[in-house]
Formats: structure tokens, sequence, C-alpha cells
């Protein structure tokens, strides 16, 4: 049996009317102090000078993007939407042998860890992870499974990083307050990764 290996490479995220780009650069070795994180907002790259704590906020919107290091790592935060932690990193050849990811010269598998906390959703939500969130959610996994995905191409396959004509999708734009899990009452939360406060919270 052949196995597919995936990590994330990119994020498209549609919040309101506006795109948010998140992505890790394709590298062949890797090299830490090279940052190899992009972003871009409604299609505007957004650069950070390469050191810890430099801080970008848009003119416009409750957006904002702050180095957690000098290089590979930011947090992105929509105020009172959500706040994403991106982090690059290569797959290593240590972890090539061990499971055999055929990691070569020419690629290190450069990706994305990801960790999430949602200030609001919608009560309707779904996705390969979204659906874990729903208030009423309950897991039709085989248990013992290793990472199960509930759905597959033909629920979540869309024609564009931004393009919303997935068979599952939701989006629909600006959402009205009786939308929105805030209205449930979510206890706070403190997590090992520093996270805390009211809202969901997820490490993937």
């Amino acid at each position: 049996m052949k196995r597919d290996f995936t990590w994330v490479q990119s994020l498209g995220i549609l919040f309101g009317t506006h795109q948010l780009f998140i992505g890790a650069k394709k590298a062949s070795t890797w090299d830490d102090s090279v940052d190899r994180l992009s972003i871009a907002l409604d299609g505007q790259s957004v650069y950070l000078p390469e050191a810890e704590g430099e801080k970008w906020q848009s003119t416009s919107l409750d957006v904002s993007i702050t180095r957690s290091r000098d290089t590979n790592a930011m947090e992105i935060e929509a105020k009172g939407n959500f706040k994403i932690k991106a982090v690059v990193v290569p797959i290593t050849e240590t972890d090539s042998l061990i499971h055999n990811y055929g990691i070569t010269q020419e690629n290190c598998f450069a990706h994305l860890d990801l960790s999430f906390k949602f200030y609001s959703l919608s009560a309707d939500v779904t996705g390969v992870l979204g659906q874990t969130y729903a208030k009423n959610y309950v897991s039709r996994a085989k248990m013992g499974v290793p990472m199960p995905v509930l759905g597959g191409e033909r629920d979540f396959a869309s024609s564009g990083i931004f393009a919303t004509d997935c068979a599952a999708t939701r989006f629909v734009g600006e959402l009205s307050p009786s939308d929105l899990t805030k209205n449930f009452d979510y206890g706070d939360l403190n997590c090992s990764s520093g996270e805390d406060g009211p809202g969901v919270v997820c490490k993937r």
C-alpha cells in the first residue's frame, strides 16, 4: 500500500470581504536564519524586519502580524475573529529515515506548523477541521484509526486557494451576530502552548 504524506504548505483564509494568505516557501536545504514564511493580506505582501517582536498593524482593519522569532514564526490576529500562530519547519533527515518520507537534497518539504484560536464561529461550521467545532459534533471516525479524516475530495476540494466552490462551503462573508457560536457559552481555556481566555483553541 502506498502512503501519501500530507503537510500544510499554504493557507487561504477568507474573513468578511478580505483574503489572508499564509505560506511556506520551498527550500532545498534548511537554514533557520533564512525566512521562509510568506504572508499577504488582500493581495498585498506583508514584510516585517527580521527581529523578534516586530509588528505590522493594518491601517484599515483590526489585523496585526507579529514576529514571534527572528525568522519563520509569526502570530496573525484579526481582532474578535481569530488568532493564528504559524511556524515554518522542515522535515529533518532523522524524521525522513524514521518514517520513510523520502526527503531529497532538492526539497526538505518546508511546511507550516499551525495553531488556531477562534473567537467566533458559525453554528453551522464544517470542513476537515471545522466540523469538529460544530455545536452537536459527534465523531464518526473508527476508534483506533491513526489521523482519521472525515470527508475527502468530493466534499472539500475547491478550484483555488480562495475559492468557495467546494461542496461543503458555508462561507457567506459577514455573519449576523445570531449566527455566531460566540453566543454559546465556552469556558476559559488554558493551554500549555500559552493560549488562554474564552474561545476555541486547536493545534494541528
